[in-house]
């Protein structure tokens, strides 16, 4: 499926984070390798919503976590303001180098409560970054600081701050989560599947949240989501993944409404309310996923695309721009 290329990369000094040709690659046992992530590249402007979007193991949140060096790349790299006079190469950084950049970007788990300690108060769970970078902050004072997040999330200070995660629901635990990430001031937020274990309900409380914390503390946010729908609510350019490849990228309704690559035509007619844009027989294509230790030559979504012909095993597409702020790594774009 989708190819490598650069071209989507944005020459703009609003860009904040860049990701450049990113591989993340596991042993999976004798002489085997899990190509997770191959060759995965886009940035996110200052105060930007970016959606990264696509089925159960397509690379999503092992890209996430790469952003944050959770682990360290297998190579390429990941860039805070990239061409500024205070760019910082976080792929380069070992050490107390990169511990002291973690500030600035801050991670909200897939699941909220096995990411908290059960055996801590939650005023500590939350003022515990606070404590460790007091030296950084010393005018800060940490009581005040947990209870401004606290209350900014919705939870009240003297009632949450002294109980313990097991005594909260599960949108409750991902409210002190996304405290917890907002209580030293990053910059930039990843967001991976934050609303995926919580009812339909309460998705939508934490999804406002979110926004509200967005603009309130001026963060740029990267949003990771199985979730059309959700993704196309709260994002302003998305990227589209399919078996560690990028397929598709481009502005949110750009792409919503005239999606090119055959896999985002796909998840368009999968979803519960399949998009006017796409015809509901396009989401047949079986459930077949490739593995990732021997993805397909060529264009990794070839065993699934109606569309493949001879070049797409032999030639991988790369990324060309189809119109403004949209681009695609396909041999055949378009509708059918």
């Amino acid at each position: 499926m989708a190819g490598g290329g650069t071209v989507q990369l944005r020459d703009s000094d609003d860009v904040v984070l860049r990701v450049e040709n990113l591989v993340m690659e596991f042993p999976a046992g004798l002489h085997q390798v899990v190509h997770a992530v191959s060759d995965v590249s886009f940035d996110v402007c200052r105060g930007e919503t970016l959606g990264i979007v696509g089925e159960s193991g397509c690379g999503k949140s092992t890209t996430a976590r790469a952003l944050v060096q959770l682990p360290r790349p297998t190579s390429g790299t990941v860039v805070l303001d990239p061409g500024a006079d205070g760019e910082v190469k976080l792929t380069d950084l070992e050490g107390e180098d990169l511990r002291c950049v973690r500030p600035r970007v801050q991670m909200i788990f897939q699941d909220p409560i096995s990411s908290l300690n059960p055996r801590r108060r939650v005023k500590d769970i939350i003022g515990e970054g606070l404590a460790i970078w007091s030296e950084e902050h010393p005018d800060v004072d940490v009581a005040a600081r947990v209870d401004e997040v606290l209350s900014a999330v919705g939870l009240d200070p003297v009632v949450a701050g002294s109980r313990r995660p097991h005594e909260f629901s599960g949108g409750q635990c991902q409210r002190i989560s996304i405290a917890r990430a907002l209580a030293i001031d990053p910059e930039i937020l990843i967001c991976d599947e934050p609303v995926s274990a919580l009812d339909v309900s309460v998705q939508a409380q934490i999804l406002n949240i979110l926004e509200e914390m967005k603009e309130r503390f001026g963060l740029t946010l990267v949003f990771i989501s199985h979730d059309l729908s959700v993704v196309r609510n709260v994002s302003d350019r998305v990227v589209v993944m399919y078996l560690g490849k990028v397929c598709e990228i481009g502005d949110a309704d750009t792409l919503f409404s005239e999606p090119l690559h055959p896999y985002t035509r796909v998840l368009l007619a999968s979803a519960p309310e399949p998009s006017a844009v796409v015809d509901a027989s396009e989401s047949a294509i079986g459930d077949e996923i490739p593995s990732p230790i021997d993805p397909p030559s060529g264009c990794r979504f070839r065993t699934r695309c109606p569309r493949a012909t001879e070049l797409c095993a032999t030639e991988e597409p790369v990324m060309r721009e189809m119109g403004p702020d949209h681009y695609v790594a396909c041999h055949l774009p378009g509708s059918p």
